[in-house]
């Protein structure tokens, strides 16, 4: 990994253990050296399965396998590779997800189609087929992993590992994931593995997985770019052995769906943290639109704006850019309806700017690494957040010199 993003977590959190999650982490060396860049997790008989994933018109072999089995609901295995996306490879990545669904399905004495696959890297390479099935039974054979081994497997451009867990009932959700760039989810654009001990069906967690990643995942940005192979999976085991939450009417539903809603939240809010080059992290709020939907393309166009990004990364109150960004959404919106905050500071007022407005104390908002834009729309009641980081040089010499 690259130099630590100045915005990530003191450490990686002590995460509880799930029951019936059996974790492998192996250096195959498939694209990287010295370091996991093979997962895997083992789940028990019975384990059921929600999952999302990319809307890209260009999906990747693996996304294409997990959509053609999540109907069955269960599973038994999630694999992932690191460094090799198996994407654009036609054909040939078809071939290899059957050929490693079909050998790991040996190796654990389990059915192929019970084993979910992920990939993740650069585009349009075929997957060494002999290297990655030699790689699995080692993989299957290594040591039982623990949770930051696991997520550091995932990992490409990332700067440092994710996880999160959250607490319900006689039970645990842990989370890991990965993501730094080409983030911008229609669907999340990323790679997020959840698993929870508590028993629910296979149609309640497709729900809440659903449901969380709309409010998370879908609500954040780096570049506005969208991934080939993203992919978010979760797996209960039910080892906690309660009636299993079956939908919204169970009683337990709630805070079961809350719980995995703060996890993919958690997960969404690190990836920013890690966004390629990243040195603020910007919460963009609109409120007083026509509705939610208008409100959340009003902030993912600021959001998106490489002009607000730089004017962010460069600690400039260059406010225009926000207007610009408003204005150019194509949603409804009045200029002299519109104001807007930096941080604490009001910077316009029905269409002008504000009396009071000082750029010397917007620019303190803007030193901070944690930064608040807010926009009024003046028109209705509809509000949304999006969260993005700024656009630094270092995005750039990161992405230049990917495949190199």
């Amino acid at each position: 990994m690259s130099t630590v993003s100045p915005l990530a977590p003191a450490s990686f959190p002590d995460l509880p253990a799930v029951e019936g999650v059996e974790l492998h982490a192996f250096a195959a060396n498939l694209r990287y050296s010295g370091r996991p860049d093979l997962f895997l997790a083992v789940l028990p008989e019975g384990t059921t399965v929600g999952g999302v994933f990319t809307t890209s018109a260009c999906a990747s072999g693996p996304v294409d396998w997990c959509k053609q089995i999540l109907d069955a609901g269960t599973a038994r295995a999630v694999v992932c590779n690191a460094g090799n996306a198996n994407a654009f490879t036609g054909s040939a990545g078809a071939a290899s997800v059957h050929a490693e669904v079909e050998a790991l399905g040996v190796a654990l004495d389990v059915e192929p189609d019970q084993i979910f696959v992920a990939s993740t890297g650069v585009i349009g390479e075929p997957l060494n087929d002999d290297q990655l099935i030699a790689a699995l039974g080692d993989l299957v054979a290594s040591p039982i992993a623990d949770w930051p081994d696991a997520a550091k497997a995932i990992t490409t451009t990332d700067t440092f590992t994710k996880g999160a867990a959250a607490s319900v009932p006689g039970g645990n959700i842990v989370g890991i994931a990965k993501g730094s760039g080409m983030i911008a989810p229609d669907m999340a654009t990323m790679l997020g593995f959840l698993f929870t001990d508590v028993a629910a069906t296979s149609h309640a967690l497709q729900l809440a997985v659903s449901q969380a990643t709309n409010e998370s995942f879908n609500c954040i940005t780096v570049d506005s770019d969208t991934s080939t192979s993203d992919t978010v999976l979760l797996f209960s085991t039910g080892a906690v052995g309660k009636e299993p939450i079956d939908g919204p009417n169970h009683p337990e539903w709630a805070e079961f769906s809350a719980a995995v809603f703060s996890v993919c939240l958690d997960l969404a809010h690190q990836i920013v943290r890690d966004g390629e080059g990243a040195t603020k992290f910007i919460e963009v709020q609109v409120e007083g639109a026509t509705s939610d939907e208008s409100a959340a393309v009003v902030a993912r166009s600021i959001a998106d704006s490489p002009l607000v990004k730089t004017a962010m990364a460069a600690q400039d109150a260059n406010w225009g850019r926000i207007v610009m960004a408003v204005g150019k959404a194509g949603e409804p919106a009045d200029r002299d309806k519109l104001a807007i905050w930096i941080g604490e500071e009001q910077v316009t007022e029905a269409g002008l700017v504000h009396p009071n407005y000082s750029e010397e104390r917007a620019n303190e908002w803007l030193a901070n690494n944690d930064i608040v834009v807010r926009v009024d729309m003046g028109l209705g009641d509809g509000s949304a957040s999006i969260w993005t980081c700024d656009l630094t040089h270092g995005y750039i010499e990161i992405n230049a010199g990917y495949r190199s």
